[in-house]
């Protein structure tokens, strides 16, 4: 930091001595001013006459008051105004003390808005200048009164144009921040709605996957002495469930991976060309699925595709967990004019949990669906079991949104 910066800092960190060393300043001008002869032989010339006395202390008391400039801006305007209508009627010739008049005024326009710079600026031109027309032994017309006119006009003037560029400064600042704000929020925003995903990602391969290991580790426990065929194709089922799994965990754990790590996942989402072989897993695991379609020759968008594929296998996952041994479920898949709607029964007994439980399989699912501004409704069915059925659109959000209306 530079000498000159570290002056500037200490004067705006003391705002009084500043204000006192310009008082300091505008009576030097003042008294200096009060030497000249601008009537001279030969122009504006110097000489050793001396101020009336009343005259210096005009120009004294006019210097004070603008160490208060700050404090009381209008006051001090009006008490300068008063000290130079007092010199206007008195002096001759006459002390420049209408300069401390025209300070407070370029304080005033500084530190208050348009209009009142208006009013204050309009009404001490107009008292000054007609006090020194009036009041003095010289014509209207001679050139100290129009120097009033023209530098309280210029006082106005120059206030109001470093008031307006403190104001445009602030503006310009506030923007930036308020830009800052909005980038940060929405980066929040972004991560919240990131991690939301990758948690449903992972409650559902982990619900589906563990369930099938369950039910398949149960099945070789109970055949193992009597069938070691069926415990041997029990447990290649659980080895496939769990290879499955740790597959999909990869995929979607990788997407926390930085960008200079190693190993992206490179395959792809599933989606409803997988369908017969998620059903299989399950009907592996001695669950009866039965599956409709009438989507064939559809092309999904791959956030509609994947939810219709995690609806499908979260609802299955639920049949399976909870209702019941002897449950047979029913899949349907059915495009419906610019919809593609997913329909999964299951006539089981069992405890499967109504929609508003708060498990987060089905919140999972709904969050999935409204996302795409799709619709979910789940709920048991008349004489016994579950349905989960919802209605996803065929083209994507920004695929919608670009179309003509």
């Amino acid at each position: 930091m530079s000498t000159l910066q570290r002056a500037r800092h200490r004067l705006k960190a003391h705002p009084m001595a500043l204000d006192a060393a310009l008082a300091g300043g505008v009576l030097l001008c003042m008294v200096a001013g009060s030497f000249a002869d601008p009537h001279g032989s030969d122009g504006v010339t110097w000489s050793l006459r001396t101020p009336d006395g009343l005259s210096l202390v005009l120009m004294a008391l006019g210097a004070v008051a603008l160490a208060f400039r700050r404090r009381a801006p209008h006051t001090v305007l009006a008490f300068t105004g008063a000290l130079s209508l007092v010199e206007s009627a008195t002096g001759d010739p006459r002390a420049p003390v209408a300069m401390s008049a025209v300070i407070a005024l370029y304080t005033v326009a500084s530190t208050t808005d348009r209009p009142t710079t208006w009013r204050a600026g309009l009404l001490t031109m107009t008292v000054l200048t007609g006090a020194a027309m009036l009041c003095g032994p010289l014509p209207w017309y001679a050139q100290e009164n129009l120097a009033i006119l023209a530098w309280t006009g210029i006082g106005a003037t120059a206030g109001d144009a470093v008031r307006s560029r403190r104001a445009f400064v602030q503006a310009i600042r506030e923007r930036a921040e308020r830009a800052e704000r909005t980038r940060e929020e929405e980066a929040r925003r972004r991560v919240a709605e990131e991690r939301l995903r990758i948690a449903r990602d992972l409650h559902d391969v982990v619900a589906h996957h563990i369930a099938l290991v369950n039910v398949q580790a149960g099945v070789a426990a109970h055949v193992m002495d009597k069938r070691p065929d069926q415990a041997k194709e029990a447990l290649a089922h659980v080895r496939e469930a769990s290879r499955c799994a740790l597959n999909e965990l990869r995929a979607t754990v990788g997407l926390l991976r930085q960008s200079g790590d190693p190993e992206a996942p490179t395959e792809p989402a599933p989606g409803l060309d997988r369908l017969d072989e998620l059903v299989g897993t399950f009907r592996n695991a001695g669950l009866r699925v039965e599956v409709a379609r009438t989507d064939h020759g559809t092309t999904l968008p791959a956030a509609v595709d994947l939810a219709a594929y995690r609806v499908i296998q979260e609802a299955l996952t639920n049949v399976q967990k909870h209702a019941g041994t002897e449950a047979k479920a029913e899949v349907s898949v059915v495009r419906v004019g610019p919809h593609i709607e997913i329909t999964v029964l299951d006539d089981g007994s069992g405890d499967t949990p109504p929609a508003d439980s708060g498990g987060h399989g089905l919140l999972g699912m709904r969050e999935r669906v409204t996302a795409l501004r799709g619709t979910l409704t789940t709920g048991p069915r008349y004489g016994g079991g579950f349905r989960v059925h919802a209605i996803l659109p065929v083209e994507s959000r920004a695929g919608a949104e670009g179309q003509p209306g």
